[in-house]
């Protein structure tokens, strides 16, 4: 089975969760190749067109996978090869890019969502799966809080919520997540920014913080909430995407009912006073959400449409 990965290289790299589902897949047997696009908006991406086709006559692939809506109708501006796209929030929850995304679905051989939330936008009619994104899982997730803090060189005795972006990022709110801190009153509660560490790094931080905190407008599955809880972090978050499903039943895990900075404060105390690392990992495992177990759905879906 050969597999073209089809998503947006605009930031020089491709998004860290897909190559990790291509690497997965790939060792599960099948030949992965990728085709980053560069451009902006559709009009962007129409022009590497040539370069898509002029791929599939070199790679000749069974199936290409897109990642993101966009992505998913550009792929299918070929017809030569069966697409599977899946679709991972932003591209469902905003109205403007919705609608393109509404075109992949009618043109896709089969489409994958992410989390019921946006399923339920959605509403396609036939062929598609709910699919949330696996994670790595390593021993790296296993490192202490008490030497992921010295290699991170941050204070033993400090109090560390970890927030789930950049600052910059609009939809990730900073302002409500700085705001909540502020308010509880705690010099010594230091949040952190995610933004600028490598892959390892960032690892070591949900091995090192006493909580994460997500205040987002909008998510779809995020990926760095399955990767606090592999690494046995406390988590505290607004009600956006599958964080409520996915940490449910997880002690030392809380989910707020509102966007109140008081009762997001009141919960990260909380997260504060749980002692070692979450079942949030054992929760992983057992709902599938590894990326081994993943990448065989996936391979499923890619095996059905090729035979089409």
């Amino acid at each position: 089975m050969k597999v073209l990965v089809v998503a947006s290289f605009n930031k020089g790299r491709f998004a860290p969760f897909i190559t990790e589902q291509a690497e997965a897949v790939k060792a599960a047997g099948c030949e992965v190749d990728f085709f980053g696009l560069q451009g902006k908006g559709l009009k962007g991406y129409l022009k590497n067109l040539p370069a898509l086709k002029q791929k599939i006559r070199e790679f000749q692939p069974d199936v290409i996978h897109a990642h993101y809506g966009l992505s998913g109708l550009f792929a299918n501006l070929q017809r030569r090869v069966p697409v599977m796209t899946t679709y991972h929030g932003s591209d469902i929850n905003d109205k403007s890019v919705r609608r393109f995304s509404k075109m992949a679905m009618r043109l896709s051989a089969w489409n994958v969502f992410v989390s019921e939330k946006t399923l339920a936008i959605a509403k396609p009619r036939k062929q598609y799966s709910l699919i949330p994104c696996g994670v790595d899982l390593s021993e790296n997730q296993l490192v202490s809080k008490e030497e992921a803090r010295k290699k991170m060189h941050l204070a033993e005795e400090g109090r560390y919520v970890l927030f789930a972006g950049a600052f910059d990022n609009a939809v990730k709110n900073a302002p409500l997540a700085k705001a909540t801190v502020a308010l509880m009153g705690d010099p010594e509660v230091v949040l952190l920014e995610l933004k600028g560490y490598s892959r390892e790094e960032v690892t070591l931080l949900m091995c090192a913080a006493d909580a994460f905190l997500m205040t987002s407008f909008s998510e779809g599955s995020p990926q760095v909430i399955k990767e606090a809880m592999a690494c046995g972090c406390p988590i505290v978050s607004v009600d956006v995407g599958d964080v409520k499903e996915r940490v449910a039943g997880t002690e030392g895990c809380h989910v707020a009912e509102t966007s109140n900075p008081k009762e997001l404060g009141a919960m990260l105390w909380q997260a504060f006073s749980f002692k070692g690392k979450t079942l949030g990992r054992e929760k992983l495992i057992a709902e599938g959400l590894d990326n081994k177990t993943v990448a065989e759905k996936v391979i499923a879906i890619y095996r059905n449409i090729a035979k089409h």
